[in-house]
């Protein structure tokens, strides 16, 4: 008798397709679509935020060509104060617009990762692999990875915050200047601690073969 043939499929047993959820597992699980709205909610947040950002924009154009009530705008916008008139744009208000602009940027960039990494991770996979656009952190993203870069990011908002506030440092007491100071150390060792404890977390490498 003829051993059997190791690649012949016709008598190798079929795997059994994963059976149906039962109707509360199923509901269960479907309730991950209520989290839709959510992130839609942040798209037209990011939509906000895009609008402020070329308002902003227009008028720091405008006030460099003179407009005095573009420049009366950038000013009560960064929250600058000077016990000189300021007539035309100067430095100290345009790097305060500058840095305003910057951390919209940062913000709209946490936007974005919340929406496409927590829809990615907690509602639904959105199949782009291959895609030609497709971000490179979205390619291994999960929830201790999102939480992670969702901490740096805070972490580089409270910089631009923080750098801000040193500028303009004289519209502000002491008091002021040290919590912002302690919140961003705060902010530093909360994403350390994230980081760290990711990294007890994630399981450890195999060993690497020695032949």
């Amino acid at each position: 008798m003829s051993a059997p043939d190791p690649f012949d499929t016709r008598n190798q047993p079929v795997p059994r397709r994963g059976s149906p959820l039962r109707p509360l597992p199923k509901l269960i699980f479907a309730s991950r679509w209520l989290q839709l709205p959510l992130y839609l909610g942040l798209i037209v947040a990011q939509a906000v935020y895009v609008v402020h950002f070329l308002v902003e924009l227009l008028h720091l154009v405008e006030a460099a060509f003179g407009s005095k009530d573009a420049l009366q705008a950038l000013i009560t916008s960064i929250g600058y104060k000077t016990t000189a008139p300021v007539g035309t744009l100067n430095e100290t208000v345009i790097m305060l617009v500058v840095l305003a602009l910057i951390d919209v940027v940062m913000i709209s960039n946490l936007l974005i990762m919340v929406i496409v990494g927590g829809y990615e991770t907690f509602v639904s996979r959105m199949d782009l692999e291959g895609h030609r656009d497709q971000p490179e952190w979205l390619s291994h993203v999960n929830a201790s990875v999102l939480k992670v870069k969702l901490a740096t990011a805070i972490i580089g908002i409270s910089s631009i915050h923080l750098l801000k506030t040193f500028i303009n440092a004289d519209n502000y007491t002491d008091r002021v200047l040290i919590a912002q100071t302690v919140i961003h150390i705060a902010f530093l060792f909360s994403a350390m601690a994230i980081a760290y404890t990711d990294r007890l977390m994630a399981p450890a490498h195999p060993p690497a073969d020695s032949h």
